[in-house]
């Protein structure tokens, strides 16, 4: 997600200017390397963009053409690691991320439906989960436009953002969604009755039209044995007929998934919990970090989901200070980092928030978190061994004492955002294995 990539649509006419066209997005590629995305991310891991060496894939795109659009029925990532298993799921067990249309939509973050491709009967949302947060548009490349300006437009000139609505007409719909019935508020398989469209892939997991979720789980054994480490996948679904007059299924990338999950066994149960800023049961990462002083963060009364682009100028702000400044810090905010739908959480792209050492999502009474596993943000933060804790609301274990920071003495305000500066260092207990986390202030401990 860092460098860029591109869609060009070919018609088989008009060839020269086809070529000039692919000829520059091979450019805008390389030149990606010098984004501020790119800066932002060799900095973090301390490499030099001149020793930064690129080859440029060109890959065919996997899909089908209906009316104007080109795209797959789904597209999705898997990974052979869940951080957040549920019921008997064991975190090896891994899981998948799908969704209508190109597989932009699912490494951006937006509501996608996930699953264990080893128990992909078992619902991991409840029916008021899925009604909030199932996909309502899809990403498709677009035939009908005449202009595309990779310079000015970037990445997405080339695609359009659909209602499904419009898959539903090309028929795309059949297999991939079920219909709320309010009347029994129930959600039931198939697209035969009135109502609002759920996309549960319901026909595919839990009635195995295709041998979808047994596919993925034997990917992802099959990659990991070979790479000898966990693993990501990203792959696509085409399920017109194809080669033996059966669905296609798409393995489009597939990259080592750095885990530091299986370190230091650390007991945090031991910490006082009035010791603790914050304390969660969902949490990636492992081991001690004692060198942060700094905390940056949203005020929840100030947040409004209406202004996340505005944050994500405050952000950017506040992080070149702490860049210049050589300093690392904690970032607390609703919703999801990184997502490119402004409306989930807050849409960072990496360099926004490059010197963040610990990441934290959490919901509020009014604003519900699906954390952002799956997506390109997500692999670097899994990547660079960063602290990633997810806080819910709702939960009876899990806090963030909201009135402490906001006693602390500000450094900076915004105007959504606060950064407070600790005299004595901060302490994170992040326990892989158990999946919980702690921050600690440690001057409360000597009083």
């Amino acid at each position: 997600g860092i460098f860029d990539t591109y869609i060009l649509p070919y018609k088989g006419i008009h060839k020269k200017l086809t070529l000039e066209k692919l000829s520059k997005a091979i450019k805008l590629v390389y030149a990606s390397i010098f984004s501020d995305d790119a800066r932002a991310y060799f900095n973090a891991i301390h490499h030099k963009i001149e020793e930064e060496k690129m080859g440029v894939v060109l890959q065919e795109l996997a899909g089908n053409m209906f009316e104007d659009y080109y795209y797959p029925h789904i597209s999705g990532v898997a990974q052979s690691f869940n951080y957040y298993p549920l019921a008997h799921m064991n975190p090896e067990e891994g899981f998948a991320v799908i969704a209508l249309g190109l597989g932009t939509y699912v490494v951006g973050g937006n509501n996608s439906y996930r699953f264990s491709p080893k128990y992909p009967k078992i619902e991991m949302y409840t029916r008021k989960d899925l009604l909030m947060s199932s996909q309502v548009k899809f990403y498709a490349l677009d035939f009908s436009k005449k202009q595309t300006d990779f310079v000015t437009d970037g990445e997405l000139a080339s695609l359009s953002l659909l209602d499904i609505s419009e898959a539903e007409k090309h028929g795309t719909l059949k297999h991939c969604a079920s219909v709320y019935n309010a009347a029994n508020d129930r959600i039931e398989s198939g697209l035969t009755k009135l109502g609002s469209r759920i996309l549960n892939f319901s026909d595919i997991l839990k009635y195995n039209y295709i041998p979808l979720a047994q596919t993925i789980e034997v990917m992802l054994k099959t990659i990991k044995d070979a790479l000898g480490c966990p693993v990501e996948i990203e792959f696509a679904v085409d399920l017109n007929p194809g080669k033996n007059r059966l669905p296609s299924f798409y393995l489009l990338q597939i990259k080592p998934l750095v885990s530091h999950q299986q370190g230091t066994d650390l007991d945090i149960q031991q910490a006082k919990k009035s010791d603790m800023i914050l304390y969660t049961e969902s949490s990636l990462g492992n081991g001690k970090i004692d060198n942060l002083h700094d905390i940056i963060y949203i005020n929840p009364e100030k947040f409004d989901k209406l202004n996340t682009m505005e944050m994500v100028k405050e952000m950017e702000y506040m992080n070149e200070i702490m860049r210049k400044q050589g300093k690392q810090y904690i970032l607390i905010g609703p919703g999801r980092w990184g997502t490119s739908d402004r409306f989930l959480g807050i849409p960072v792209s990496w360099r926004h928030i490059s010197n963040a050492r610990v990441i934290v999502e959490t919901s509020l009474a009014n604003f519900p978190l699906d954390s952002s596993l799956g997506s390109h943000f997500f692999h670097n933060v899994t990547s660079m061994n960063i602290g990633y804790l997810s806080v819910q609301d709702s939960s009876r274990k899990d806090f963030i004492h909201w009135d402490q920071l906001n006693r602390h003495q500000a450094v900076h305000e915004t105007r959504f955002f606060r950064h407070i500066r600790y005299t004595k260092p901060l302490t994170v207990l992040m326990n892989g294995r158990k999946k919980t986390a702690a921050i600690i202030d440690n001057s409360l401990r000597n009083e």
